[in-house]
């Protein structure tokens, strides 16, 4: 049985990286796939000190360490990831053990804008090192102009991204 966790670095109910980890798990075939929550309190150590790690993180934590692979989709902010998302690795860093070590993990992103979250991307693989997963370094899933590459339901329409988003979960199902 395999699991993939799909992790979207927006909260909003109509995010494009949020269908974009729905497109990815279709694809990916998965026996269960669970959507993260990544709705935490900032982090503040002052909080963590008073009343520890919030059971939101520790579920998160879990989830990496319990899935046999992990997507992020993220979006481009200002040239980086989302507060959203680099907060929710800042949470789950301060957890026991590193659930993200060695953890098969695909990046991809969607965005407004025509790179489609390239600079978003490199700023995730970033963040990730210190973490140590197992990071696939392509192809690159990029969808640029992105409120206009999904449909009514959700999928995305395009054959390109299609295609790579395929090629990338396929790499992704190889290294588990």
């Amino acid at each position: 049985m395999t699991t993939l966790l799909g992790i979207s670095g927006s909260l909003r109910k109509a995010s494009t990286n949020t269908k974009l980890i729905h497109a990815a798990a279709d694809v990916f075939g998965a026996d269960e796939f669970i959507a993260a929550d990544i709705n935490f309190p900032l982090y503040d150590g002052d909080l963590e000190a008073a009343e520890g790690i919030p059971t939101a993180v520790q579920k998160l934590a879990d989830q990496i360490a319990a899935a046999d692979a992990v997507i992020i989709a993220t979006p481009e902010y200002n040239k980086a990831i989302s507060g959203v998302l680099k907060n929710a690795l800042d949470w789950v860093s301060r957890t026991k053990g590193n659930p993200w070590a060695g953890k098969p993990l695909a990046i991809m992103s969607a965005a407004a804008g025509r790179a489609g979250g390239e600079r978003a991307q490199f700023s995730l693989r970033l963040a990730m090192m210190a973490f140590r997963p197992d990071i696939l370094q392509g192809p690159e899933v990029l969808v640029a102009n992105s409120g206009q590459e999904f449909d009514d339901d959700g999928k995305l329409k395009g054959e390109m991204y299609n295609r790579l988003l395929a090629d990338l979960m396929g790499a992704l199902k190889a290294r588990i």
